[in-house]
């Protein structure tokens, strides 16, 4: 499809990273697999006199969407979603920052490691679970009149309520709350825009830099 064609490209300082927008407005992150291979710094393969046996490789790291489609009303102009820039930041706390820009708006993205916990079952515990007859009965403990479970005082009638609604003898039964189980906790890249710089610009795009 059209919106699958990459429009933009760009490295890290490091070459460890390396991050393409397409004109559907995604931005895809690749991670180099081969640097622990070598042992050696982008510098010292530099420096080196014997040529590289092999490519670097690259492993799909993520993905977001960076930009969306937008329409100005005042200019009667509809901005296409097409990333025409990315530019690597520096990086702070291993995440990682970088810019992205369509035709009028250029996008701060921080993409960060986080650690999401996975429920693998709920068990509903008896001896942990809180009845309602508990509270009611602790928090009135001191009181000389005595209630039964849900508030409810032995010495006044219920009838008032309608003829639908009765308690049963001895209050209604405690509720037993679940117990979640988390056993494992998996860490996926979560993107986030940290900021916006938009509505700035009279003509499009083309070049961004930081400094």
């Amino acid at each position: 499809p059209a919106v699958d064609i990459i429009s933009a490209i760009e490295f890290d300082k490091t070459g460890d990273h390396l991050a393409t927008g397409d004109r559907g407005g995604r931005v895809v992150l690749f991670e180099r697999t081969d640097a622990k291979d070598h042992g050696l710094s982008r510098r010292d393969l530099e420096r080196t006199d014997y040529p590289i046996s092999r490519h670097p490789e690259f492993r799909y790291k993520t993905e977001f969407q960076s930009h969306e489609p937008e329409f100005d009303y005042l200019k009667s102009l509809e901005i296409e979603e097409k990333i025409n820039k990315i530019r690597w930041c520096q990086t702070a706390n291993s995440a990682l920052f970088l810019l992205s820009a369509n035709d009028k708006t250029i996008k701060f993205w921080k993409v960060q490691e986080k650690k999401i916990k996975k429920i693998s079952k709920i068990i509903a515990d008896p001896a942990k679970a809180v009845g309602n007859g508990n509270v009611a009965s602790s928090s009135n403990s001191n009181s000389p009149k005595s209630f039964l479970a849900n508030g409810v005082s032995p010495d006044r009638s219920c009838n008032h309520l309608g003829n639908d609604i009765s308690f049963p003898p001895g209050g209604l039964p405690s509720l037993c709350l679940p117990v979640v189980v988390v056993t494992s906790q998996e860490t996926n890249l979560v993107a986030r825009c940290r900021r916006v710089y938009g509505h700035a610009h009279d003509y499009h795009i083309n070049s961004i830099s930081n400094n």
